[in-house]
């Protein structure tokens, strides 16, 4: 049946694709093949060309063969944004390892849990973060460690100025313990001949972290098909020419949407990948006017901070072409300043970890709905059905769970089917995301069923942070909900009863949780109170402590 969302798509824009059954590798390598010289990366001003990065991918390869890694092997990459993550990602999926991208920013409580669920035994980790691994190796299955430092690919003399300057101040002049690896002296000890293991389309090549539709941080079992299926659909949705294309990577490549929105994406067309570790409003200004990129792949925080800035009008940025923006809610007038900025195209998508990544998206030159997450992608079937029985499919422009059916769709959980066989029934990926569709084929998401918090870009689950929370003996009751922030979109916020006779400060509170989580997560305010919303059953009622604290911010007497 013909889907209302057609009539809006592009022109050019095709209705369905055909999916090479081959694995995601098979873009890298065929890129090195036709366009051997082309800069495949750009990292504070150092080069890789295609040739090179596939090169360095196979060094890879042979070097977790003779560790003794297989096929279906785990592979944990802590890593931010930087040659390494490329080349250690490309030359995993070469043997059939499975990719485990880990956050950078987690503490250790997090990044052993999350060893020990994949049951992951090699790790190539960034030199800063290395004294963590080591904490935590003995109660892990950890066997393999390959330290990197940020450096290692800078450019000759800013590699000089940093081991110098910065090295021991940033924490990267590391002693590595007997048994472990220095990341460019081990490869360049194995042959860049390409490994010919038989990997298949269907084969798994990624476990990708995601609370899910619970909460519990669990692994999205994701094949090279499904990697391939959405590089394809991104690079239709946005006619990314071959071998001539830039896209500015900030994303970070450990979350799916950088992933694959954007570090696929360029590789799958042969593009140009301008690395950065993190965002820094100017830097990116510099960048984007010295290496003139055409797509940047991003989250709204980050065109906030471009509209924002002061330093943004001595900066050219008219090559940028399009972007996509997601993980959060994209304002009007946050995409009408961007697009007047840079004269490009800025769309609102929208994607999940279980379908990586994205499945939806406001057409490039179409129709664009404020507030709308747009129309699904060539051969993502969408449906809305009613949030009680999750069966009986809803009218259009009535709410109800959005359910996904598409060849990106992943497995399931990794070692956790009941959790899968919630997520997947009958064909159909059951997202936990309130939403409507209208007539026109274009979806809004309206709540989460999933009570998420989306601060900056990064998922911030309120259980995981109420359970550490709970851990501090003078905590009574905590929930966490997300309440709006002009900067983050969202900031966390903890609500607080303390035992009796008990006293403490907000920053007391938000201290312990910097000992124990990601700076993302710690709550950005506490709120003390006698007791706590719930139904008659028990459950908190997140929601209307959120309404309070609007109500309370939007007062006359709070302004």
């Amino acid at each position: 049946m013909e889907k209302p969302w057609f009539a809006h798509y592009d022109p050019g824009v095709p209705h369905q694709l055909n999916y090479p059954q081959i694995p995601l590798f098979k873009f890298l390598e065929d890129v090195a093949d036709r366009f051997p010289n082309r800069v495949a990366t750009i990292f504070q001003g150092a080069t890789l060309t295609y040739r090179q990065l596939d090169g360095l991918a196979n060094r890879f390869a042979n070097t977790l063969l003779a560790l003794g890694v297989r096929k279906g092997d785990r592979v944990a990459l802590l890593l931010p944004n930087c040659p390494q993550f490329l080349i250690s990602y490309y030359g995993a999926l070469k043997i059939g390892a499975i990719v485990v991208a880990t956050n950078p920013l987690w503490v250790e409580r997090e990044v052993e849990y999350q060893m020990n669920d994949c049951g992951a035994e090699t790790i190539v980790v960034l030199s800063r973060r290395y004294p963590l691994i080591k904490n935590i190796r003995g109660r892990t299955k950890l066997r393999n460690v390959i330290v990197t430092s940020i450096k290692d690919y800078f450019p000759p003399i800013l590699n000089i100025l940093y081991t110098v300057a910065r090295e021991k101040k940033e924490g990267d002049r590391q002693e590595l313990a007997q048994g472990d690896h220095d990341f460019v002296r081990l490869i360049h000890g194995y042959p860049d001949s390409r490994p010919n293991m038989g990997i298949k389309s269907d084969d798994v090549a990624l476990l990708q972290y995601t609370g899910g539709t619970t909460g519990i941080s669990k692994g999205a079992v994701i094949t090279h098909a499904n990697l391939v299926t959405n590089t394809m659909q991104i690079r239709a949705w946005l006619n990314v020419p071959d071998g001539s294309s830039t896209f500015m990577a900030v994303l970070p490549f450990f979350h799916v949407y950088g992933m694959v929105a954007c570090m696929s994406a360029a590789i799958g067309t042969g593009s140009t990948l301008i690395l950065h570790a993190r965002f820094d409003v100017h830097e990116i200004l510099k960048s984007v006017q010295k290496y003139r990129p055409e797509f940047f792949p991003g989250v709204p925080t980050m065109y906030v901070a471009i509209n924002n800035s002061p330093l943004t009008p001595k900066y050219d940025l008219k090559s940028i072409k399009a972007c996509i923006s997601g993980a959060a809610p994209l304002p009007k007038e946050v995409k009408l300043k961007f697009e007047e900025i840079t004269g490009g195209k800025l769309c609102e998508g929208y994607g999940l970890s279980e379908a990586p990544t994205a499945t939806h998206c406001n057409p490039l030159n179409g129709l664009n709905k404020t507030g709308s997450i747009g129309l699904p992608f060539p051969d993502v079937d969408c449906k809305i059905v009613d949030l009680k029985s999750g069966t009986r499919e809803v009218p259009t422009g009535e709410i109800g769970e959005l359910c996904i059916n598409s060849p990106q769709v992943m497995k399931g959980y990794w070692n956790r089917p009941d959790e899968t066989a919630l997520a997947l029934r009958e064909g159909w990926l059951y997202t936990g995301d309130i939403a409507r569709m209208d007539e026109d084929g274009y979806f809004y998401i309206v709540d989460r069923k999933k009570d998420m918090i989306i601060s900056g870009g990064y998922n911030v689950y309120p259980r995981e942070v109420e359970e550490i929370l709970y851990t501090h003996p003078k905590i009574k009751e905590a929930a966490v909900a997300g309440i709006p922030d002009p900067k983050w979109g969202e900031a966390v916020k903890a609500f607080v009863v303390l035992k009796e006779g008990q006293t403490a400060s907000a920053e007391e509170i938000i201290d312990f949780c910097k000992q124990n989580m990601a700076r993302y997560k710690v709550p950005a305010a506490v709120e003390f109170r006698d007791s706590l919303p719930k139904t008659l059953v028990g459950k908190v009622l997140r929601r209307v402590l959120v309404e309070e604290t609007k109500a309370k911010m939007q007062s006359p007497a709070q302004n």
